[in-house]
């Protein structure tokens, strides 16, 4: 199995059996990820070289205006898509198998979860996964400690508040908090006061 041939497998049924031989590719990529990572995380590098990093880990061409502070994790890396302009603060962990894709100009405070994959439910099964992509539009600003869920989207302009665990779509330009995070403010109300 390739990269291609799993994204496909991810996008068309979005689970993967326990038993299934998918699972060999998916360590094997975790094993590459890591090593990855181990050079980020473990040197002190100039963005220029984690912008190069982060290009290998992720098969994307990323853009020079990415400002990632380390250490970073992910499980995968192949399956995360970042905009131009972004900003990932330290500790951040990236289980983009579902697939992440981060919108032009976002800010990703410290320590947030992106997590697209789900156990099965039946006990018997609890090794299979369902696999659901996250989308974060443009102009977000995630908080410190946020943990977004399989299948959240969040809307262009949106700020998340630290600690918000955010299980559904957030609306554009509105302010979410909380466990689970709710819409609290409109931005635009925010502006006018």
């Amino acid at each position: 199995m390739n990269r291609e041939e799993y994204l496909k497998l991810i996008n068309e049924k979005g689970y993967v059996d326990g038993n299934s031989e998918v699972l060999s590719f998916m360590n094997e990529s975790s094993y590459r990820a890591q090593k990855i990572l181990n050079e980020i995380n473990n040197k002190f590098l100039s963005q220029n070289e984690i912008q190069n990093l982060i290009s290998e880990l992720t098969k994307e061409k990323i853009n020079k205006t990415l400002k990632l502070f380390p250490p970073i994790y992910t499980d995968f890396g192949m399956n995360l898509h970042i905009g131009e302009n972004v900003f990932i603060n330290s500790g951040c962990c990236f289980q983009d198998q579902g697939g992440i894709y981060i919108g032009d100009n976002c800010l990703i405070g410290h320590q947030v979860v992106f997590a697209t994959i789900n156990h099965d439910f039946d006990p018997t099964k609890r090794g299979s996964m369902y696999f659901k992509p996250i989308h974060v539009g443009k102009n977000v600003w995630i908080g410190a400690h946020a943990t977004i869920l399989p299948g959240v989207n969040i809307g262009d302009g949106a700020i998340i508040g630290a600690g918000a665990v955010v299980n559904k779509n957030i609306p554009a330009n509105c302010v979410a908090v909380g466990v689970p995070a709710k819409p609290i403010k409109n931005i635009n109300d925010i502006k006018k006061s």
